[in-house]
Formats: structure tokens, C-alpha cells, sequence
């Protein structure tokens, strides 16, 4: 028995074309504030690249639940995922959003995960479906387009991405996202990749000036409603359905931004009190850990070694134990050899603000 694949319209969406009801409108209205917000935490924040560095990391676990790969909190600061975002802005800065950067940063994103012998940065050259396990090409609930469409309809999407076609950046980014993840252009990773496009995307239009909207969580709230309007576009072609959906996430998803960037915001500046009411001996030192854990808030007195510079075991061993005098490491394992101290008031941060949606592990 055969079976068929869907190849999609190019964008931009006629027949049927994307209709904005008032509906529509006002949601696009409650999303541009909510963006704005975001934006505005530069106020707040004291280092930007800080705040963006920790709250990727929020990014990866969200993602790595949604594709069904168990891992901990601790397995997410190893993350290829942090690895790929991270690339991903650093390219923008010379390299235009394009298939080409696309390929590139698949690579990272599945080196070392089950993907990795599945063609990393490559295009797919065989038919690919999406189905319930032990599906295939006759029972798949999607077929994605055949390798020979691949080209054509990426070099659409690409130039979709960079043309001024009058649509509004957020509309314009749903409509990529549903595009992306219908022509399905890799063998694996194309969910996790095509989550990074709505950021890259947006940072790269200047709507954001800091990497700090993430979808993933809302998609995962509400994974059955996603795929069927990703469904409901590519049979009835209910753009609309869409677009609302989409807006929704990113109303959600930048109120759940804002108000992670305060807490973390204070926390840090909670901390920064305790270091300066604690200052003697080593407080330079004490400050200059501080600030690495921030950054990496799951560490060994190794890794302390390595990311500050300092031969002593024992200076920072010293430090360590003023930090947990302070409460502000914790010793996460007993562990002799490699023994791990996290910072677990960020740590509950995340924790909190991830239960409600993913559930007690």
C-alpha cells in the first residue's frame, strides 16, 4: 500500500489567506505589551547576559520534556540545547537567519543526544512521518513533504523570514513556526529546532533585545492543542485557530518571563547583601564566586578551579564553605571525588515556576 505526503502552500498563506478578526487584533495588542514588559526588564536586570545565560537553561529542561527525553535539572546545564542557543545568537551577529545557519546549529543541538546518528546538519534525504510509537509511512498521522520538496520550500520560508510583507512580527513568527515544523526538514531535533526559530526570529527583527521569550512551557501545557492546530492548518487551513493559539502562548509565556526575571532579580540582589554585610577577609574572592555560580549554579570545586582561574583547591574549597555558611550553596551530593554544591534558592525558583506545568517528576 502507498502512502501520501502532504506538501504544503508557500508562505505566505492564500488559499485561504489569514483573516484578523477583532479577536485577533486584541490578542496581538495584549501581546505586543507583554513583549514590551519583557523588554523593559532592562531596568532591572543588572547583567543582561546573566539573566539570558540562566533562564536558557529553564529553556532546555521545557524542551527536553516536550521531546520526551528524561533528564534532571542537573543533566540541563550540560544541555546541547544550551549549546545550540547560545550559537544560535552568537551567528546572528554575522550570519543572517537562513537554512544554512539552520543546519549549523541542528548539529549542535543533537550531538550527543539518541539523534546524533540520525544525519546532524543535514537535510534529510529519506521520508520522515509523525505518529504514535510503532507507526509508520501507512499509519503515521503526518507525512511531512518528500526530500525533493525540501529545498524549494525552505528557500520560500527563508526568504518568508526576510521579506517585508506587511505581516506583524508576531503573526509572522507563528506562521514560520507551523511552516518549519510541517516541511519537517530533519530526520530528528525538528520540534526542539523549530522552538529555537521563534527566538532567533525575534531577536533578530529587533522585537526583542534580549533572547528571554520561551513557547516551550506553554506548549508543553497544552501539547494536545498544539499539534491539532498545527493539524487544523495543514487540512482545513484554519491559520486563524493558529495564530490565537499562538498569541495566547506568548502573552503566557512572557507574563511566566517577567515574573521569573524578578524573582531571580531578587534573589540575586538578596545574596549581593549578604556578601557585602559578610565582607572581611576574601570578600573579593567571595564576590568572584558568587557571580560564577550565578552562571553555573551546579559546580565541584573543580569546576570553580577551571571557570575562575584559581590554582588553590583550598582558597576556593574556603569559599565554598563561607557560601554555605551564608546558605547560599548546598552540598548536592556526598560524592568524595567530584563532589557537586548547587545554588538551590535559584534552583526553587525554576522549580516552582515549572510544577504547575510539567507536574512533580
Amino acid at each position: 500500500m502507498g502512502y501520501k505526503a502532504y506538501i504544503p502552500e508557500e508562505l505566505p498563506p492564500k488559499n485561504p489567506e489569514l483573516k484578523f478578526d477583532l479577536g485577533l487584533l486584541s490578542l496581538l495588542s495584549q501581546a505586543d505589551q507583554q513583549l514590551g514588559k519583557l523588554n523593559g526588564l532592562s531596568s532591572i536586570i543588572r547583567d543582561h547576559d546573566l539573566f539570558v545565560y540562566l533562564y536558557v537553561r529553564k529553556e532546555a529542561l521545557l524542551s527536553s520534556q516536550i521531546e520526551g527525553t528524561q533528564c534532571s535539572q542537573e543533566d540541563v546545564f550540560e544541555a546541547t540545547y544550551v549549546t545550540a542557543m547560545n550559537e544560535g545568537l552568537n551567528r546572528l551577529k554575522s550570519l543572517p537567519l537562513s537554512t544554512r545557519m539552520l543546519k549549523e546549529l541542528h548539529a549542535k543541538l543533537i550531538l550527543g543526544t539518541r539523534g546524533e546518528h540520525k544525519h546532524p546538519g543535514e537535510l534529510r534525504t529519506s521520508q520522515n512521518w509523525i505518529g504514535k510509537p510503532g507507526a509508520n509511512l501507512n499509519t503515521a498521522d503526518f507525512v511531512p513533504p518528500p526530500p525533493n520538496e525540501l529545498g524549494r520550500l525552505l528557500s520560500n520560508l527563508e526568504n518568508f523570514i526576510h521579506d517585508e510583507n506587511g505581516f506583524p512580527p508576531l503573526v509572522k513568527v507563528a506562521l514560520i513556526h507551523a511552516q518549519f515544523e510541517t516541511i519537517h526538514p530533519f530526520l530528528d531535533g525538528n520540534g526542539r529546532l523549530g522552538r529555537l526559530l521563534i527566538t532567533f526570529a525575534l531577536v533578530s527583527w529587533g522585537v526583542l533585545d534580549r533572547p528571554l521569550l520561551y513557547l516551550s512551557y506553554f506548549f508543553k501545557a497544552n501539547r494536545t492543542e498544539y499539534y491539532a492546530r498545527l493539524m487544523s492548518i495543514r487540512f482545513q487551513g484554519e491559520w486563524e485557530a493558529w495564530v490565537t493559539f499562538f498569541l495566547r502562548g506568548v502573552i503566557e509565556s512572557a507574563q511566566m518571563a517577567n515574573i521569573t526575571a524578578q524573582e531571580i532579580h531578587k534573589l540575586h540582589e538578596h545574596d549581593r547583601i549578604k556578601l557585602h554585610l559578610d565582607e572581611g577577609r576574601g570578600s573579593f574572592f567571595l564576590t568572584r564566586i558568587f557571580e560564577v555560580i550565578c552562571r553555573s549554579p551546579i559546580v565541584s570545586i573543580k569546576d570553580l578551579q577551571r571557570l575562575t582561574g584559581e590554582e588553590s583547591y583550598t582558597k576556593v574549597a574556603r569559599t565554598v564553605d563561607k557560601l554555605k555558611e551564608l546558605e547560599i550553596l548546598k552540598d548536592l551530593n556526598d560524592n568524595k571525588r567530584n563532589k557537586k554544591f548547587v545554588y538551590a534558592n535559584y534552583l526553587n525558583i525554576l522549580r516552582g515556576t515549572l510544577l504547575e506545568i510539567l507536574g512533580k517528576r
